[in-house]
């Protein structure tokens, strides 16, 4: 894997062996940025089910100037202070449940201008059935909207056989289709 933009295009980013991460593909998040284009710049970043910490250091990479990553592995959290360490910048690495973090920083009242979240993919939502994945548990949180300011946007991945419900107060913005992959980055 590979920082696809800025000022660190083509670094390398170490990423967790094993199944235990499946890290945002370079194209899909070429294709995430180039469609954020300056959008990103000055911006403060929270991802959530960091993994590698890729997202948070493409942001960085182009533009963004603070960033938290939110990640329940103690053993992949090493690896974005890896890969933090190795480009000499700082991200806050909380190694915790995402839906814990939300909470936690909602009462310390804390703010992003743009939230990512890449989540485990959920199984298939049956017909008639409501998708019981990290996507969906994520856009049901209600106290997540209270952490993006004003104008700030959600990008949340899921895989296409995951059919999540968009509710109140979330409105889709733009979708990206790459092959298995769906991104929707998301507004209130």
């Amino acid at each position: 894997m590979r920082i696809t933009g800025g000022q660190w295009v083509n670094h390398k980013i170490a990423v967790p062996p094993g199944q235990g991460v499946r890290p945002t593909p370079d194209k899909v998040r070429q294709a995430i940025f180039n469609s954020l284009g300056p959008w990103i710049e000055g911006a403060s970043v929270l991802e959530l089910f960091a993994g590698s910490g890729a997202l948070c250091l493409e942001c960085l990479s182009r533009g963004a100037v603070s960033a938290v990553a939110v990640e329940k592995s103690s053993k992949h959290a090493g690896f974005i202070r890896r890969n933090t360490q190795s480009l000499r910048v700082r991200i806050d690495v909380r190694v915790q449940c995402a839906l814990l973090a939300v909470k936690q920083l909602v009462e310390a009242k804390r703010q992003f201008d743009f939230i990512c979240a890449d989540p485990p993919y959920g199984d298939k939502t049956a017909p008639g059935q409501r998708s019981e994945s990290w996507a969906q548990r994520l856009l049901d949180e209600p106290l997540l909207p209270q952490l993006l300011a004003p104008e700030g946007r959600l990008l949340l991945g899921h895989t296409k056989r995951d059919v999540i419900e968009l509710a109140e107060p979330w409105r889709e913005r733009k979708i990206l289709k790459h092959g298995d992959t769906w991104v929707r980055i998301l507004e209130v």
